[in-house]
């Protein structure tokens, strides 16, 4: 059986070019070839979250960029009740407990929920900031455990979350990277830093650049 690639993604559950490269990550999180392992990087997380009340225009920009380049939708309900709410913040602490919840009690369904908490946001104009919110979210995949976890976080969940942002920090740093998403390539300790640009392409492209296009089961070494 030949050893699957070990992909890392970085990544911040409220970043725009994350849910832009989400088509393509899904894809990954899927292919049978692949062992893809996120780390979220708590980039808008705790003190690194900001009011929306002054960036709300710009990020909508940004966010349309992002839409014409990958094709992800952001709708009019995410322009008014998200980015147009009174107290808007970017401020991914809850969907980072969310995420490493999930990681501590279900690691193959980590790019679901996220895939559903980023649609909860850019879809239908949820707030992912609220932790009821996003633990009705996880309830409702059937996570009950990791739903119960985010409205009153645990001590050990809260030093998972530490620990893994320290850890992602430490990735990006010995990457030479100093933005999310990120995907780092390990085959047997040959690593590679895929271009962003790939993910934004699509599913497709993705797996082109790692040589896994249109692989079976038994091409890809996992009969």
């Amino acid at each position: 059986m030949t050893q699957r690639l070990t992909l890392h993604y970085l990544f911040d559950p409220l970043c725009g070019w994350c849910y832009g490269a989400l088509p393509a990550i899904r894809a990954l999180d899927r292919h049978p070839a692949i062992d893809l392992q996120p780390l979220a990087t708590g980039l808008f997380a705790g003190a690194a979250a900001r009011s929306m009340k002054s960036f709300a225009a710009q990020a909508w920009a940004f966010d349309q960029r992002i839409a014409a380049l990958t094709g992800q939708p952001f709708s009019e309900a995410y322009r008014k009740d998200v980015l147009g709410a009174v107290d808007a913040s970017l401020d991914s602490t809850v969907a980072t407990l969310a995420v490493t919840a999930v990681t501590d009690a279900a690691p193959d369904r980590v790019i679901e929920a996220l895939s559903v908490i980023q649609s909860a946001r850019y879809l239908h104009g949820k707030d992912v900031t609220s932790a009821p919110v996003v633990s009705s979210l996880l309830a409702d995949l059937g996570l009950a455990d990791a739903a119960d976890r985010i409205e009153t976080p645990d001590a050990a969940l809260l030093q998972m979350v530490d620990d893994r942002t320290a850890r992602a920090h430490r990735t990006l740093s010995a990457l030479n990277l100093n933005g999310v998403p990120a995907l780092n390539a390990d085959a047997g300790g040959d690593q590679r830093v895929l271009d962003t640009r790939i993910l934004y392409a699509g599913p497709d492209a993705a797996l082109t650049a790692l040589g896994l296009a249109g692989c079976s089961d038994t091409e890809a070494g996992l009969s």
